[in-house]
């Protein structure tokens, strides 16, 4: 399918791109362009131009600062981040969903950025990150000088949507060190081995002297994803780190509001439980130290 006319401006600085968002009517961010371009095919988006900011150094590489904190630069393709040593030594578990990532073509132009500000249900990395923590650096919020800092828990504001705002272009992720002993694990059952979502769930278990101190379980592929489990996070944490963890997610999954929908796929009950099946997966390789 042909793309539609649209203008193409190919800023040198961020700050140019921040004015290009701001004075160009209709304009869109640019990254990676893996949903993008295929949604301007198929009509389903209009921009009337993009401003493609794959390029920008500000935009890219990864870096740890002082305190332990992995800094990813939102135009970091998924393939860079899965061969850096810094992310497989920091957070070994984002460097394997990185590369574990859709096809060797998707990876190499593909970035962490464009993933999270698309927000698909179906997407990788947003459960993962609010699993992890992260927080959202943007700038753009009162022009090129303006930024924030935006927490997971209130970046993803629900499927296709985030708490950016027009003109705004994300420009880093920032994920905190992880407390000594803490277990992440992320288990997803896909349509097929290159292609999205029907199921996803992350654990992740900070442990102290054998015993859950606390726990983040975060599903994806769900209508709001990425949906945290208090319920199943609360019945797990004071608990010791055994194998009745399982059964006490299992119990507390119940507790929750877990909404599925059906498609050409499957139906929204196979979803639900397919969602519980890679919970108790995830959970169980968390115990046992299988952790990626």
């Amino acid at each position: 399918m042909i793309i539609p006319p649209v203008r193409y401006l190919r800023p040198g600085t961020l700050a140019e791109a921040v004015e290009l968002l701001a004075t160009v009517d209709g304009a869109a961010v640019l990254a990676g362009g893996q949903t993008l371009l295929n949604a301007l095919k198929l009509d389903l988006v209009q921009p009337t131009a993009l401003v493609d900011v794959h390029r920008l150094d500000e935009l890219r590489g990864i870096d740890v600062t002082a305190d332990g904190t992995l800094v990813i630069g939102a135009a970091t393709t998924y393939a860079a981040i899965a061969a850096s040593p810094l992310a497989r030594e920091t957070h070994p578990s984002v460097a394997e969903m990185a590369a574990g990532l859709v096809d060797r073509q998707v990876r190499n132009r593909g970035t962490i950025g464009g993933n999270c500000c698309l927000n698909d249900p179906t997407n990788n990395f947003p459960p993962l990150l609010t699993a992890l923590g992260a927080g959202f650096h943007t700038t753009g919020a009162s022009g090129p000088e303006g930024w924030r800092s935006v927490p997971a828990s209130m970046f993803f504001t629900g499927g296709l949507s985030t708490a950016l705002r027009p003109g705004e272009v994300l420009t880093s992720v920032r994920i905190p060190p992880l407390p000594s002993g803490s277990r992440v694990v992320h288990r997803h059952l896909q349509v097929g081995a290159d292609s999205w979502a029907m199921a996803r769930a992350v654990v992740r278990l900070d442990v102290t002297d054998g015993t859950v101190t606390g726990a983040r379980i975060v599903l994806g592929a769900v209508p709001g994803s990425p949906l945290r489990l208090t319920a199943v996070e609360e019945a797990l944490t004071g608990r010791p780190l055994d194998a009745s963890l399982v059964e006490t997610a299992a119990a507390a999954f119940d507790q929750e509001d877990v909404v599925t929908v059906g498609d050409v796929h499957s139906s929204a009950e196979y979803r639900l439980e397919m969602a519980k099946v890679q919970l108790r997966r995830a959970l169980r390789d968390a115990v046992e130290g299988s952790t990626t």
